[in-house]
């Protein structure tokens, strides 16, 4: 049970710690499949 506890917790700083560091770096969906005729908008 605690290896898989432990296993949980990682993939999800993993995941974080992806979205964060592709966001940063501009490998973001909207920065990569958005062009001029889209109306995509970020929220931040």
């Amino acid at each position: 049970m605690k290896a898989m506890l432990t296993g949980f917790a990682a993939v999800i700083l993993i995941a974080i710690g992806a979205d964060l560091a592709l966001d940063q770096i501009g490998f973001s969906s909207v920065e990569r499949f958005s062009g001029e005729a889209t109306r995509v908008s970020r929220s931040d």
